[in-house]
């Protein structure tokens, strides 16, 4: 293998790292030879994350982290750097949403999702930085998504934070260059989690989403592993700022092979 896609040894925290595509990258990660601490803002999957973390070979443990929660996120990174006493990597995939028509959405709805996946990626992002910079730099990934770029009916509140996050992925990276901090996002496409499996498998709209993306089909969990670990790696060395789409082509389809359904 190249060397530098090597990140073992390094420590790496992933937010939302119990569940959905935090979870994989959690465990890729672990695979890849790094120590890695998962947040959750679920105590009750902490102990079972932790055995699955360890259960291959993998060095870390799952920890109870709430990013919309600042003064949590302030506790588990100051144990961080005094535990391990280094932090390598940070890959920001606690997320969530709320589907309501705009027109109707409630206001604390929509505060909540952007504290989450808005406010609290730069919380994190800020307490690893801190810890970074006084060590010469690491790298940071955030979970962007299609709706960074591409508006999506029922989700308002979630298009405008994950829009905000690639803006911010961006902004992070010119200033925290000088550390020797990268800072690049992952827009995954469709990709069937506890978060979103509701709303696309089975129905109108995921019918479209599959039919207009050239590969076909949903993306798997594990299918994203690859684009962190490289863009955590060394191989990266040279690109920050950037938002990687893995998204089966969506993003570059204009129309499609098969034209999609009409979404109901």
């Amino acid at each position: 293998m190249y060397e530098g896609f090597d990140i073992a040894g390094k420590v790496a925290v992933v937010t939302g790292g119990t569940s959905g595509l935090g979870r994989a990258i959690a465990l890729g990660m672990a695979r890849a030879g790094a120590t890695v601490i998962a947040g959750s803002r679920d105590p009750n999957k902490v102990s079972d994350m932790t055995e699955a973390l360890r259960s291959g070979n993998g060095i870390g443990r799952a920890v109870a982290l709430d990013v919309a929660n600042p003064t949590s996120v302030e506790a588990v990174f100051a144990d961080i750097a005094e535990t391990e006493g280094q932090l390598d990597i940070l890959v920001n995939a606690a997320g969530i949403t709320h589907k309501a028509p705009a027109i109707e959405m409630a206001l604390e709805d929509w505060d909540r999702v952007l504290r989450t996946n808005l406010t609290g990626t730069f919380v994190s992002c800020q307490a690893a930085a801190r810890i970074m910079k006084d060590d010469g730099g690491g790298s940071i990934v955030n979970i962007a998504s299609l709706a960074s770029y591409v508006g999506l009916s029922w989700v308002a509140a979630y298009g405008a934070s994950k829009a905000a996050v690639r803006e911010l992925t961006q902004a992070l990276a010119v200033e925290w260059a000088s550390y020797g901090i990268r800072v690049n996002a992952i827009a995954p496409g469709v990709f069937p989690t506890p978060l979103n499996r509701a709303l696309i498998e089975g129905t109108p709209r995921g019918e479209w989403f599959k039919a207009h993306t050239p590969a076909g089909r949903f993306g798997e969990a594990e299918e994203l592993v690859g684009a962190a670990i490289f863009l955590s790696s060394p191989a990266a060395s040279f690109i920050t700022g950037e938002t990687l789409a893995v998204d089966g082509g969506f993003l570059a389809c204009g129309v499609p092979t098969n034209p999609p359904p009409v979404v109901e």
